[in-house]
């Protein structure tokens, strides 16, 4: 199965949000993916963080990945092989990264930008957790790339708080392939805290992509 990306990734995050909304519990107000990441904490006047098990990505101990390794617990081998639309891939067309003699490929580097536009207010600076929310620096070392798609398209409910579904939200979703490989770069011990030193250029065709998605 080919990563999800583009156009089909927006009309699939608004589908699966829209989903999730639906689903949700009439007496609950959700809030609304373009409130930010704050928005995930808890709703109807509970202002109190969400218990581990009410988080929206796994709570689990640090993961160690061994300098070199390829092959992450989930399974997933993420040696870059081929760019496609501006970004690496691995053999199975999933979104990895690239680091080489210290520079980081222009898809790992905005992720980071990203994520800290728009994700560390819950889950922490580089992806180190916080009380409302785990570290999704060792959620995407153990979940499954689709899985962790779903999940930031539709968002979670837990008894005490909401994670927002962000599949309609541009600024998210047109990059999250970018947010996911710098969380994967950062959990694997490829880069470390903080915003990379150097980072290749950025390439036209991740240019065209990203313009296509965001004036869609």
């Amino acid at each position: 199965m080919k990563a999800i990306s583009g156009l089909t990734a927006l009309v699939l995050g608004a589908s699966l949000a829209t989903m999730a909304l639906a689903q949700s519990d009439a007496t609950t107000e959700t809030p609304p993916a373009d409130a930010g990441a704050g928005a995930a904490a808890a709703v109807s006047g509970n202002t109190q963080p969400a218990a581990a098990d009410d988080a929206a990505m796994p709570e689990e101990e640090p993961v160690e990945v061994a300098e070199g390794e390829t092959v992450l617990p989930n399974g997933m081998d993420i040696t870059p092989v081929e760019m496609l639309d501006g970004r690496w891939r691995n053999a199975e067309g999933i979104p990895t990264f690239k680091v080489e003699d210290g520079v980081v490929d222009f898809a790992t580097f905005n992720g980071f930008r990203r994520y800290h536009a728009e994700c560390h207010v819950c889950h922490g600076p580089d992806g180190e957790g916080s009380t409302y929310a785990p570290a999704l620096k060792n959620s995407v070392l153990r979940m499954d790339y689709y899985d962790f798609m779903e999940t930031v398209a539709s968002g979670r409910q837990g008894s005490n708080s909401v994670m927002p579904a962000f599949g309609t939200n541009k600024n998210v979703w047109c990059y999250i392939d970018d947010i996911y490989v710098y969380l994967l770069a950062h959990g694997t011990g490829e880069i470390g805290r903080g915003r990379p030193a150097e980072r290749a250029d950025k390439p036209e065709e991740y240019t065209a992509l990203e313009d296509s998605c965001m004036s869609s």
